[in-house]
């Protein structure tokens, strides 16, 4: 179940429970709920403030929504759990077939997983002042809100005549003015120069060269796109073996489930902000949960080839069809052998 999934499911049970006259009748329903990660000290897979969302146009303390609510989301399918926690956070564990339909739904879209819906129906104009870092910073920011269903306008003098078009809307005007590449990025080859333009916040100076076409850990774009081609790696070492990928039993990584369950509030996040360093980090971050977790994939020695094996095999693919996606929308590639 995606953040997007699990928003739907606690917007359904508010639906509910207006239906039902447990929350006050003409309680607006809003559009989306957040749903993000618990904080330190928190627990389960997800947390919604929803309850807190809606407590002044309810009339009720935020606890009192949440003890509404609560029953309501767990009854959902994919649900094991809700807890409520602090003033009325609703704190969810999902089940494990959850886990099974999340490394599905990865396997099913390939480099697509995390494209969404979220912006459809809005119309944007992308202009900046020129130089290589806007262009480019433009060029990611444009991928990033086509892949929440959002129209961008090519030409940034587009003049206001586009009501044929399916979006028509008036398009919202985004100025995108990053700080400006000190170092010539050019040498460095597309890959490389996109990743030292992209991976700062807009607002933080571009990265130096200097270390970006080093083969090793202290390379972050290097740490990402070697996971990638370690997940092809090992995709085609378990052919070999006559293993094919097969999510069929829990498997205990934690932090690479999260990791791939995170990646569409990443992407929509990162459209809406227009950030496409928060796709940078996020991939940073998938590729390091996959590499500790790549060495248990394949069987060791004399062991035989188990549902267990096929089901890591599984999430290593899913694992590197994230990386492809999340570089493919920065315009950087992802080579199956590096």
């Amino acid at each position: 179940m995606t953040p997007a999934d699990l928003s739907l499911t606690v917007l359904h049970a508010v639906r509910r429970a207006v239906g039902e006259g447990a929350l006050r009748a003409g309680t607006r329903v809003p559009e989306r709920v957040g749903i993000e990660r618990p904080r330190p000290g928190g627990s389960g897979d997800w947390a919604t403030n929803a309850a807190l969302q809606l407590a002044r146009e309810a009339g009720m303390a935020p606890l009192g929504v949440a003890q509404v609510l609560r029953p309501r989301i767990a009854e959902a399918e994919g649900i094991e759990h809700v807890e409520i926690t602090g003033p009325g956070f609703l704190n969810i564990t999902l089940a494990d077939r959850s886990r099974h339909a999340l490394v599905r739904d990865v396997l099913d879209k390939r480099e697509r997983y995390g494209h969404g819906d979220a912006l459809r129906g809005r119309a944007y104009r992308l202009v900046h002042p020129g130089g290589v870092r806007a262009t480019v910073l433009a060029e990611a920011v444009r991928a990033l809100l086509l892949a929440q269903g959002a129209h961008v306008l090519d030409d940034p003098r587009h003049d206001e005549r586009h009501d044929d078009h399916p979006h028509a809307t008036r398009p919202e005007t985004v100025t995108l003015r990053p700080l400006p590449a000190v170092h010539d990025v050019a040498a460095l080859g597309p890959d490389a120069a996109r990743w030292a333009l992209l991976r700062p916040a807009a607002h933080d100076r571009a990265l130096a060269p200097d270390g970006l076409l080093v083969q090793s850990e202290a390379n972050p774009l290097f740490t990402v796109r070697y996971a990638h081609s370690r997940a092809r790696a090992l995709l085609r070492n378990a052919a070999q073996l006559g293993i094919t990928p097969a999510y069929e039993e829990d498997v205990a990584a934690p932090r690479l489930l999260a990791a791939l369950g995170d990646h569409p509030a990443v992407l929509e996040a990162a459209a809406r902000h227009r950030a496409p360093d928060r796709v940078a980090r996020h991939m940073e971050a998938t590729a390091d949960a996959f590499l500790g977790f790549q060495h248990t994939v394949l069987p060791l020695g004399d062991e035989k080839p188990s549902a267990a094996h096929r089901s890591r095999l599984a999430l290593a693919e899913a694992a590197g069809t994230v990386l492809a996606g999340g570089l493919a929308l920065l315009g950087i590639s992802a080579p199956d052998y590096l």
